[in-house]
C-alpha cells in the first residue's frame, strides 16, 4: 500500500503534524520531508524550547514554530489545537544538573498525553531507543520505557518507534564515527566488542513518515534498527576502510574503569561528558531483527556500506 493509499484509508484530509524537539537533527529531516518529500505533503507545527532552537528551524517551509516548556500542558494544548497527529522526538541520553530523565521523558510524555486528550489529537508516533524496558537497571532504558507506557494508554493511539544509534547528517554518532575513522589510536571500552546496529537517518524518517498515515499500527512496539548487528571495533574498521583512512589502532579501556571515570564525572562535573547511564546505553548489544517492523512500515533499509560512504566521503561528510 502507498502512503497516499494509507493516507486515504486514514480518513483523506490530513491536518498539521505536531513535531516536538523539531530543532534536533531527526526533528528538521523529518519537516523536509514531510514538507518537500514525496506525497502526501503535510504542514508542520515544530514545538522548540528557545528563540536559539526556533531560528534553526524558523527558514524551513510549511512550518509553524512554537516556543513551549514540554512540562506545560495547556501550552500544549494549545500547540496541538487543530493537528491530527504528534510525533514525539524530545528525549536526552545524558543526565546533567539541569536535565532529569524523569523530566524529559516521563515528564514531557505526561503533559503531552494530557494535551492530547484534551484536544482530541490521539494519534501520537514516539520514538524511543533500542532496549527500553521497565525493568532494565539502566536509569536512561527504563525512564523510555515508562515513557512509552504512558503514551501507549488509551485513549491515545500511539506507535512507538525503537532505533538504535542514527547515522546521518549531523547526528552526534556520525561526528563521532568520523573522528574516529581520522584518528590514529582510538580508545574503546572492552576494545569494542558492544554490538551496534546503525540505522540510516534517512530511513528514520521513512519510517515516522510512514506511520503517520497507518493507523492500524496504533498500539505498536516496533524495533528498528539497521541491516547489521557488528561489533563497535567493526564498525569502525569498516568506515576507516571506505573512507580510506586506513587502519585505527585500538586502545581496550576496561569496564571497570570507564565506569569509575563516568561515576566521578557525573558527581564532580555540572555538565558531564559521559554519565554512568549514558555509559550503559552505549554499551548496550543492539541486536534484532528489524524485518517485522519494516514489513509493518513498508519500509526497505539503507545497506550499511551506502550509509557509511554517504556520511564519511560525499555531501554529508
Amino acid at each position: 500500500m502507498s502512503d497516499t493509499e494509507a493516507a486515504d484509508d486514514a480518513g483523506g484530509a490530513l491536518g498539521p503534524v505536531l513535531i516536538t524537539g523539531a530543532n534536533g537533527n531527526l526533528g528538521r529531516a523529518l519537516i523536509r520531508r514531510l514538507t518537500r518529500g514525496a506525497a502526501p505533503r503535510r504542514t508542520v507545527r515544530a514545538l522548540v524550547r528557545s528563540e536559539r532552537a526556533a531560528a534553526a528551524i524558523r527558514a524551513l517551509p510549511e512550518t509553524d514554530v512554537v516556543l513551549v516548556d514540554y512540562a506545560d500542558e495547556d501550552a500544549l494544548a494549545r500547540a496541538a489545537s487543530g493537528c491530527d497527529v504528534i510525533v514525539h522526538l524530545v528525549g536526552i541520553l545524558k543526565e546533567s544538573s539541569t536535565t532529569r530523565y524523569s523530566d524529559a521523558h516521563e515528564g514531557s510524555a505526561e503533559a503531552l498525553s494530557a494535551a492530547a486528550r484534551r484536544t482530541r489529537c490521539l494519534r501520537v508516533v514516539y520514538v524511543s531507543i533500542l532496549g527500553a524496558h521497565v525493568e532494565s537497571s539502566n536509569a536512561c532504558l527504563a525512564s523510555k520505557a515508562r515513557a512509552e507506557n504512558i503514551l501507549l494508554a488509551p485513549p491515545l493511539e500511539t506507535t512507538v518507534l525503537r532505533v538504535p544509534m542514527v547515522i546521518g547528517g549531523d547526528e552526534p554518532a556520525t561526528r563521532a564515527l568520523r573522528a574516529r575513522t581520522q584518528a590514529r589510536f582510538v580508545p574503546l571500552v572492552r576494545g569494542g566488542r558492544s554490538l551496534e546496529q546503525p540505522i540510516d537517518a534517512d530511513d528514520v524518517v521513512e519510517a515516522i513518515a510512514a506511520t503517520l498515515v497507518r493507523p492500524g499500527l496504533a498500539g505498536r512496539v516496533l524495533d528498528l534498527a539497521g541491516p547489521e548487528s557488528l561489533p563497535r571495533r567493526e564498525l569502525i574498521r569498516r568506515a576507516a576502510a571506505l573512507a580510506r583512512a586506513g587502519s585505527p589502532r585500538f586502545v581496550p579501556i576496561p569496564l571497570a574503569i570507564a565506569r569509575a571515570v563516568a561515576g566521578l564525572a557525573a558527581r564532580f562535573a555540572a555538565d558531564p561528558p559521559v554519565t554512568p547511564a549514558m555509559l550503559g546505553v552505549l554499551e548496550h548489544d543492539d541486536c534484532v531483527d528489524p524485518a517485522p517492523a519494516c514489513r509493518a512500515l513498508g519500509i526497505e533499509l539503507t545497506p550499511l556500506d551506502e550509509t557509511l560512504r554517504r556520511v564519511l566521503t560525499g555531501p554529508d561528510a
